[in-house]
């Protein structure tokens, strides 16, 4: 009889359990509070959970057009260019919001399972269209780059770029030095060989006109390090990147 009204008992203390998951589920499960924007859904959990499924990107997309994210709000409204984001939504492989969002603020269980954003999740022809979403920094240098940023920057480490100087002029013997120089002020679209005590103009155009050579005003057209003697020349060092 004991055991019969314990597991009555044990029954009844379930069913209150599912009761009280249906009538308050974002006290009894929700990981925390919903972030102000979704506070209107914060009591309608399927609005972005299937049952017993989780959350649902579809779901998401019902209410977050994806044609629209970045471009408008939910009710159609173009955002202002204040508001306005980067449109990469639009050409990632598939919609899957919880891969980057959680719509919690809650325990750091959460915050574990939030990845930031992977250039792998856009569609492949995208991946390397780095001007879709990103701005060249202001300045001389990044002008002339063009939008080849891959030659610099990886998708894995943007900040740290690795310049390859050697394509353009070898940095080697005396040559390892500050970037200003040889670029003064700072400006890389320009250099000048003439900031050093060997390389003054008259010494140079005097050197050149024994040999022949009239244009004195391009160095590292005919010299591609100024390793030593003899490795200059008109017909050396290729042509004028």
């Amino acid at each position: 009889m004991m055991r019969h009204w314990g597991l009555i008992l044990v029954a009844l203390n379930l069913c209150g359990l599912i009761a009280v998951v249906f009538a308050w589920p974002q006290l009894m499960v929700a990981p925390g509070p919903l972030i102000p924007a979704h506070a209107q859904i914060a009591g309608n959990c399927f609005a972005c959970h299937a049952p017993l499924a989780g959350a649902s990107a579809q779901r998401c997309v019902a209410c977050h057009k994806l044609a629209d994210i970045g471009v408008r709000t939910t009710t159609g409204v173009l955002l202002g260019p204040a508001r306005r984001r980067i449109a990469f939504h639009q050409s990632l492989a598939q919609p899957d919001c919880m891969a980057c969002h959680s719509d919690h603020s809650g325990p750091a269980l959460v915050k574990r399972l939030q990845h930031p954003f992977a250039h792998a999740l856009l569609r492949p022809e995208m991946r390397d269209r780095c001007v879709e979403c990103h701005r060249a920094p202001a300045g001389a240098f990044h002008a002339r780059a063009g939008s080849n940023c891959v030659q610099c920057h990886t998708q894995r480490d943007w900040k740290s770029a690795t310049f390859d100087h050697a394509r353009l002029f070898a940095l080697t013997g005396p040559h390892k030095a500050a970037c200003n120089t040889c670029h003064s002020g700072g400006d890389t679209s320009q250099y000048t060989c003439f900031g050093c005590h060997q390389h003054q103009p008259d010494a140079i155009q005097a050197s050149h006109a024994r040999r022949g050579i009239a244009d004195t005003g391009h160095c590292a057209r005919c010299h591609r390090g100024g390793a030593g003697e003899g490795e200059g020349g008109e017909n050396h060092g290729g042509g004028d990147d």
